[in-house]
């Protein structure tokens, strides 16, 4: 039996007529240039400012802030060093960021969704909807609902509720947990569950796939989830206290608070983002080929269905890339929140910056803040978008 000859590995040419030689070559020599640039930019400011008299370094971090933060998801003081008062801004950036671009993700799908609507009124709402966000400057977007939030609300003491729910211009108070270890076992419990339920869409998806026996996709999921957040609170104790707010004399006592900056920062990013998504989502929806919502509808599929099973997922390896963009876009849109006194990262940075004069230091620790959340974001984007794609075979 004749045995096909081994075929003899590939010598790498070293040469200049070799083409990936070349690539790499002006690869070092492009990374060796803006090493150079950056060391000499670095060393030269440093020069400058020793000349000065000016103090450079991050050992800042370590002293007493001297200032206190309005809102915190922690316990913060003045005594507190700086580097602390950089973590609560972080927080509070993070924190417009995550549950802005879930909100915006849900409004923007329903008015891109809403603009293939059968009823003309639906469907110019939704345009309008699109047409007015998108055309108004963010800032004033952000400065309009600081307004509504602390001027056309009724003062504290006639603050407006709905049973233990109150709205005023102090913000929205509303019933909180009253926080116990046991909650650390509620938590564990619905990370068990939602890794359960992706486990059982994925073993779903296979079984489809083999048998054509359609099984339930969202509500088994959602009951695993919820079965194992009900586990969690049985072995954490069963924690059920909480803090129910009541109307004092000068302020909402007891419960939990969201402030007017953070209300006007989350509404103003939200409805301008999601103008955005919804066009992102039209446009992909609209590059499916007109024949799948044919064939969906000589299958007897209802307009729901036509759109969630057929349209949306064939769409969505169209619809991942710039959507990306734009929560890239929301989350250094949040920058803004300075405007209106929202402590976020940039405003704690500038306070920092008043108080010990390192510019130098308080700029890169707001670029390197933006820079890694961008990348994660990129990242766990660029992630889902290859599990999306659609696979030759």
């Amino acid at each position: 039996m004749a045995v096909a000859p081994r075929t003899p590995p590939k010598k790498r040419d070293w040469s200049w007529r070799s083409q990936a030689f070349r690539g790499l070559l002006y690869q070092v020599i492009a990374v060796l240039l803006i090493g150079g640039v950056v060391w000499w930019l670095a060393s030269n400011t440093a020069e400058n400012m020793r000349i000065r008299g000016i103090k450079s370094g991050f050992d800042f971090l370590t002293q007493p802030a001297g200032f206190d933060i309005g809102e915190s998801l922690f316990s913060f003081d003045s005594n507190n060093p700086y580097w602390k008062a950089f973590l609560v801004g972080i927080g509070n950036t993070l924190r417009v960021a995550i549950i802005g671009i879930i909100l915006t993700t849900i409004l923007g799908t329903m008015v891109g969704v809403g603009r293939f609507s059968r009823n003309g009124l639906v469907r110019g709402i939704c345009y309008g909807y699109v047409e007015l966000f998108r055309n108004v400057p963010v800032l004033l977007q952000l400065l309009m609902w600081y307004l509504i939030f602390t001027e056309l609300l009724p003062d504290i003491s006639e603050a407006k509720n709905i049973g233990p729910v109150f709205l005023s211009k102090g913000g929205l108070t509303y019933p909180g947990p009253v926080w116990e270890s046991g909650h650390l076992w509620i938590l564990g419990g619905l990370i068990a569950g939602a890794a359960a339920a992706w486990a059982y869409r994925r073993w779903a998806t296979t079984q489809f796939e083999a048998t054509g026996k359609l099984r339930s996709m969202f509500w088994v999921p959602l009951i695993i989830v919820l079965l194992a957040g009900a586990a969690g609170w049985v072995a954490g104790g069963m924690p059920n206290q909480w803090q129910i707010p009541t109307k004092g004399e000068f302020a909402i006592e007891g419960g939990s608070s969201l402030t007017p900056e953070f209300l006007a920062v989350l509404f103003g990013l939200v409805l301008y983002t999601a103008a955005f998504v919804a066009e992102v989502v039209r446009s992909g929806i609209q590059s499916v080929p007109r024949g799948q919502s044919e064939a969906a509808q000589a299958l007897g599929l209802a307009k729901g269905q036509e759109m969630q099973k057929v349209l949306l997922p064939q769409a969505l390896r169209v619809i991942i890339p710039p959507m990306t963009n734009q929560y890239l876009n929301l989350t250094k849109n949040s920058s803004l929140a300075v405007a209106i006194g929202y402590p976020d990262v940039v405003s704690i940075s500038n306070t920092a910056l008043n108080q010990t004069g390192r510019a130098v230091e308080c700029i890169a620790i707001i670029m390197l803040v933006y820079l890694t959340t961008s990348l994660s974001t990129s990242f766990f984007m660029n992630w889902y978008n290859s599990k999306s794609a659609i696979k030759e075979r």
